[in-house]
């Protein structure tokens, strides 16, 4: 059945849901978005809920007991194991669970399971603290994944994984019982509202104690990284059939029930580390030291294969010492302390010092030098989108992992480099955690074709026979999911399997919860709904669907995130090739919104993409196919008149301001509602008035050149403020540095309105324009040009980077945003006169890009004595006009930002962009301005010097 022809929801579920008040999607655009996550799986359902609370969610259990629906729940997407897709309820448990509570100084936290670690570990860090388990994936992957999974990580080891930290948790069973464990009759209370349960619980934790032989098969199986089926360890650890419930749902990745809300204990934030790369000349040596490294007291201990540094020798920032490397049968460890203080750290060097000399081959040295360090761990953090984003389109990248005993690491690895050798995996690496015995390893493989399925069985089989060999656990972080589940009788025995089937039997005894996850009796299933990845667009086809990049985009919780643009264009191909056609109609009658509309080209994307993909790149283009003759002859013109036409559009806002708004707004409205929401902005009362009209202005003594952007020009600064323009010009002046503006500047412009709609020929006529006037006005890229809004900034460098590919004489040209050059170059030689006590500011999406950030964070700390950036910031999506054009856009990408800032009062608010100030100051309400305009302000002589 076609996506498009879906069941979908009955009448009565229908009515069931509606009565439970939150939202439910049948859509096909809908479904096919969140059907898709970082694993190898995909299965489409039939409908999408969004439950707002524990009560929704209980109503959800309810509701697929009485219809016999199964159901499954979605946060974060980035499991790799199959756990979160369902072809038949998915719920979504991202979109409104996302609470975070610090308790008793940081100590603890009482977190939302869509809240996502980075989110969470934000505001620990405030007070020293962080949460235990640390999943790379940490940018993305949410709370309810973290205790789905019992994620762990690369430092945490066993003794702070989720299982370890988790104090208690407020969980719907699945008979739609809420129940909050930490209450103090928590245990009573479990036991009226699911007496069977209770009492299963408890006869399980009896039959588990009274077999020796389980215990110690239990002990062995524990005592190493291990996500493989329930944690029977539980029944050995605690008592109280409540603390049993709790445990055991650790890791059971939505197949017992739901969290609705976990408290955890937090561990302290190791700020002060140092680390170093010890390169031995094979496999053998690194691991013969592996027990003496444990010893030192290393926080991480990671390892490289010799695959895995060739791959690194190919990154463009390779470190030195891995690019001096004659890799042969090399291995590398990347090894770290990591301390709460400098005396602390100090302490674990010396201690270790002289095992270290004896251990470490020649030359090795720690360092605590950020940039050494940031290198070493981008190589290893980079070996994933190094291979995943390699791969030959149409392929698909699966990321495994294992653990077994250290002592068994070298034959294990040995026998997994002869096995991917053995089945043609010739590019694959084996990287991981050497520390605890766990290592991951990457493969690409074709599912499109029989063979590679084939291929892939035969060599799942052969690893499931290799860790079991070794003592090894088939799952050590990722879970269990589709892709082990017919293997955990093997991994366990008869007996343990039997009893992880009873606690299945005894949560969920209709089998309704996330069926075919955990455990399967069916030994090929996993090869059942591999996901195919169809070659589509060269922007995307790199995508290996990790879902790293939705919690950086404006527009997540109102339309589309970057991966399900993506996917989204996967599905539609799909459909073509099938010739769906309902199913191709539906799609792309609800792309255009959805995926190209409302997406702010932002680019932050591809600044948390492992394979850096910027999907903004994809929409550009989408926009541009979309522009007919008629539009792009139009968009060229306006670039040969833009000095015109930005300063009529500059009076048009200084006339609205003197006009009622409701009138301007009901006229542009009716304009809307004739040319369409995406041609015709909308106008509203806080928009400001026109700005001045740039002028040219020669200096021969000049330093740099000055390219004020044009939006200030359409835009006007906010009521009683100067502007950004006059107070860049006022502090040069007071420091003494010279400035010239380029002939014809008030025609020129970086672009970017024109690359952002897919304006192609009026983006070739304004680079045509401006970068000759900026070459002749640098005097041939002698002088840096200075740019006074960051998007700008970015904009310029883009066009430039394209031009010198044809043009080689525009490599010379050098942009610099103007934060940066006022730090550098102005700063130093201006007093401040009086510090504010607190400034808020809003880092703009091409300021992160840049990394400029820094530069904006120093120089309002010049000026204000408390410096906060909102830990909830991000894109404002006012985009340029896509504010205007959709402002539902910019009104959900600020909302949480904007709450936060509403907490208290500052006495400024900054920024480094016009519109972006404007789109903050419609959020908030507070006027956001140029951090040039509050230095500027800051740094005005006292009136007695002024008038000397």
């Amino acid at each position: 059945m076609s996506a498009a022809g879906a069941v979908g929801l009955d009448v009565r579920l229908e009515r069931e849901f509606d009565d439970a008040g939150f939202g439910r999607s049948v859509r096909a655009l809908d479904r096919l978005a969140i059907a898709h996550d970082a694993s190898h799986y995909l299965l489409v359902p039939d409908a999408v809920l969004t439950p707002v609370d524990a009560a929704g969610v209980s109503a959800v259990f309810r509701a697929s007991a009485s219809s016999g629906r199964p159901i499954t729940f979605r946060s974060g997407g980035t499991s790799l194991s199959g756990q979160g897709v369902s072809s038949s309820i998915l719920v979504d448990t991202r979109r409104n669970f996302r609470r975070i509570e610090v308790l008793d100084d940081g100590a603890r936290v009482r977190v939302q399971p869509g809240a996502t670690v980075r989110q969470v570990n934000a505001r620990l860090a405030r007070h020293g603290r962080k949460l235990g388990p640390d999943p790379a994936s940490e940018i993305a992957c949410t709370i309810g994944g973290v205790i789905a999974n019992n994620s762990s990580g690369m430092a945490c080891g066993i003794e702070q994984n989720t299982y370890r930290t988790l104090e208690s948790m407020a969980l719907v069973l699945p008979n739609g019982a809420i129940l909050d464990t930490a209450a103090p009759d928590a245990d009573e209370a479990f036991r009226v509202a699911a007496p069977a349960l209770h009492s299963g619980l408890a006869s399980l934790r009896d039959r588990v104690r009274g077999d020796p032989v389980s215990v110690a098969e239990i002990r062995r199986q524990y005592a190493m990284k291990n996500t493989m089926g329930y944690g029977l360890n539980t029944f050995l650890d605690f008592t109280a059939p409540v603390d049993v419930l709790t445990h055991l749902l650790i890791g059971s990745e939505g197949t017992l029930g739901f969290v609705a809300e976990a408290t955890f204990r937090t561990v302290p934030l190791a700020s002060k580390c140092a680390t170093g790369l010890l390169v031995f000349e094979t496999l053998a040596a690194a691991t013969e030291a592996l027990p003496g490294l444990v010893e030192c007291g290393f926080a991480t201990i990671e390892l490289l294969d010799s695959r895995s540094l060739t791959v690194a020798q190919s990154l463009p920032d390779c470190p030195a010492e891995i690019a001096a490397i004659e890799v042969a049968d090399h291995c590398a460890l990347l090894v770290e302390f990591q301390a709460s203080t400098d005396d602390e750290l100090s302490r674990l060097r010396s201690d270790a010092a002289e095992a270290l000399t004896a251990l470490a081959p020649a030359g090795f040295t720690l360092s605590s030098d950020a940039g050494s360090r940031a290198a070493l761990w981008h190589v290893r953090k980079g070996l994933y989108p190094a291979l995943a984003g390699s791969r030959r389109s149409g392929t698909t990248a699966l990321l495994e992992d294992f653990s077994v005993p250290v002592g068994r690491l070298l034959d294990t690895c040995e026998a997994l480099t002869e096995l991917l050798h053995v089945h043609g995996y010739t590019d694959s690496v084996i990287f991981g955690h050497a520390r605890d015995g766990n290592l991951h390893f990457l493969v690409v493989e074709d599912f499109r074709t029989p063979a590679g399925v084939e291929r892939y069985a035969a060599f799942t089989e052969d690893l499931v026979r290799v860790v079991l060999a070794h003592g090894g656990s088939l799952k050590a972080e990722h879970g269990t999911g589709r892709v082990m589940a017919p293997f955990v009788r093997e991994q366990f025995g008869d007996e343990l399997y039997d009893v992880m089937r009873e606690v299945k039997r005894l949560f969920d005894p209709l089998g309704l919860l996330n069926p075919g996850v955990v455990l399967s009796d069916d030994r090929t299933s996993y090869l059942n709904d591999l996901k195919i990845a169809p070659a589509v667009e060269s922007e995307v086809d790199r995508c290996v669907e990790c879902g790293y990049c939705e919690p950086t985009c404006p527009s997540r919780d109102i339309t589309l995130t970057p991966r399900q643009r993506i996917v989204l264009r996967r599905e539609i191909e799909t459909a073509k090739t099938a010739g769906d056609q309902p199913l191709l109609r539906a799609m792309e009658g609800d792309y255009g919104y959805q995926g190209v509309e409302t997406c702010a080209v932002d680019g932050l994307c591809a600044v948390a993409c492992p394979v850096g993909i910027n999907t903004g790149d994809l929409v550009r283009r989408l926009r541009s196919e979309s522009q007919n003759g008629f539009t792009q002859a139009v968009g060229a013109a306006a670039a040969a008149n833009w000095g015109a036409i930005t300063a009529v559009g500059g009076v048009a806002l200084s006339a609205a301001k003197q006009v009622p708004a409701p009138l301007v707004a009901a006229v542009t409205n009716i304009g809307r509602s004739v040319l369409g929401k995406d041609v015709l902005p909308h106008y509203s009362a806080d928009l400001p008035g026109g700005g001045r009209v740039r002028r040219a202005a020669g200096n021969d003594r000049a330093v740099a050149v000055y390219f004020p952007a044009c939006v200030g020009t359409m835009f006007g600064p906010s009521d009683g403020s100067m502007g950004v323009r006059s107070a860049f010009q006022l502090l040069c002046e007071r420091a003494g540095v010279a400035l010239t503006i380029p002939d014809g500047v008030q025609g020129l412009c970086c672009g970017t309105p024109w690359k952002s709609k897919g304006l192609t020929k009026g983006y070739d006529e304004m680079r045509d324009r401006t970068l000759p006037a900026l070459f002749e006005a640098s005097r041939g890229g002698e002088l840096p040009i200075v740019c006074d809004a960051s998007s700008c900034s970015e904009g310029l460098e883009t066009l430039r980077s394209a031009a010198a590919k044809a043009d080689g004489r525009y490599r010379a040209l050098r942009f610099i945003d103007s934060v940066e050059f006022t730090l550098a170059e102005v700063a130093p030689h201006l007093v401040v006169e009086n510090k504010l006590e607190s400034l808020v500011l809003h880092h703009t999406c091409s300021s992160t890009a840049m990394g400029a950030n820094g530069a904006m964070d120093r120089l309002a700390s010049l000026v204000a004595a408390e410096v906060v950036t909102p830990l909830d910031e991000g894109c404002c999506a006012f985009a340029g006009d896509r504010g205007m054009l959709h402002p539902e856009l910019t009104r959900s990408a600020t909302a949480a930002e904007a709450a936060e800032v509403g907490e208290r009062r500052y006495d400024a608010y900054a920024s480094s962009n016009r519109t972006c100030e404007i789109g903050m100051t419609r959020a908030t309400g507070q006027p956001y301005r140029h951090v040039l305009e509050v230095l500027e302000e800051q740094t005005r002589p006292a009136p007695s010097a002024e008038h000397a």
